[in-house]
Parts: structure tokens; sequence; C-alpha cells
């Protein structure tokens, strides 16, 4: 009797299990894949947000700085020669040692803005930090001002400014802040500052 020999398998893998395997990486793969680009765009709003965050905070600041250094708060229009509105309604005017100073919101002077602005037209600051005389220079502060009203100002009796600023960003999130300062003597009780839409 002659038996057959069997020869041992040799160590490696079918082709089917081989498959298998390489299925399961690639599924793996792309779950690692899109779990990195989901954070990494999670990251890049979180970014974006506190950028806007910050320079809405800016213009905050200012604010609160020129009206520290105002001699009046004004609820009429004293528009300086060098300050064009072009449509824009006045929010504040402030009058300093160096001029005064108009803030208003409206539509942007240039399509490189997104949307409603605020704007500041007034003196320049020197570099010390001081405010310089001479021509009057209108700039943006902010941009995305949410429509109708993006930036809103509310007195109280006790000489209380509260600026409330509301801007639209990008994927239809809100960003609201708001500054509240003391204003000048000058602005009495019961005076009230108009915010024309």
């Amino acid at each position: 009797m002659v038996m057959a020999r069997v020869a041992p398998r040799a160590g490696g893998f079918s082709l089917v299990e081989l498959l298998i395997a390489l299925l399961l990486g690639g599924v793996v793969a792309a779950t690692l894949v899109q779990a990195l680009l989901g954070e990494s765009r999670a990251a890049q709003t979180l970014g974006r947000l506190l950028r806007e965050r910050q320079l809405g905070q800016r213009a905050l600041e200012l604010v609160r700085q020129e009206l520290q250094q105002a001699r009046w708060v004004s609820p009429q229009l004293v528009l300086p020669s060098g300050c064009g509105l072009a449509g824009r309604a006045v929010l504040l005017q402030l009058g300093s040692d160096a001029g005064v100073i108009t803030y208003s919101q409206g539509t942007a002077p240039s399509p490189i803005w997104r949307g409603r602005v605020l704007m500041r037209c007034g003196p320049a600051y020197d570099l010390s930090g001081a405010l310089a005389g001479g021509q009057p220079q209108n700039r943006v502060l902010l941009d995305a001002l949410a429509a109708p009203v993006g930036a809103r100002l509310d007195t109280s009796t006790a000489g209380l400014l509260k600026l409330h600023l509301e801007r639209q960003l990008g994927g239809n999130q809100p960003l609201v802040q708001e500054l509240q300062s003391a204003a000048p003597l000058a602005l009495t009780p019961g005076m009230e500052i108009q915010a024309t839409q």
C-alpha cells in the first residue's frame, strides 16, 4: 500500500484573505482621513470666529477710548469737510480737541468688504497713539454688520452709552458684542442720540 504524501501548505494568505484585509484597511484609512478633515474644518472655523471676535473687540475699545477723551457727544450732525457719508447713517458723533469724530453704518465703500460696515471718520492717530489734528480720515472699522441695524446705540439717564454690535459671519453664524462706557459730562441725562436706519 502506497500512501500519498500530502505536501505541507506553504505559509501565506489566500487571495480572499488578502482582499478582505485590504478592504478593512481602506475603510479604517478613509474613516481616519474624514475625522482629520472634519477636525481641520472645525479648527479653521474656530480660528476665524476668534479673529472676528478680536476685530470687534478692537473696534469697541477704540470707541471706548474716544468716548473717554471726548469733550462732547452730539445728537446733531456736525459733518467735517472730509467725511462723506455716501448714504450711511450716523451712529455717534464725538467732539475732541483734535476734531469731530463720526461713526456711521451702512453700505460698504467698496466691494472688498462683506455687507454693511461700521465706519469712523475723524482725525488720525500719530505714532505715540494720540489723536493728531489735520484732515479727517474715513476708515472702515468692521464689516459684515447684520441687516437692518447691525450697530445700535442706547443711552441711559445715568450718562452711560451702550453700543451693541451684531455681525453676520459666513454660514449664518451671528456674533454679538457690546460695549458700555461712561459718556462725557456734556451729555446731559435725557439727551437722546438717535441711531437712524
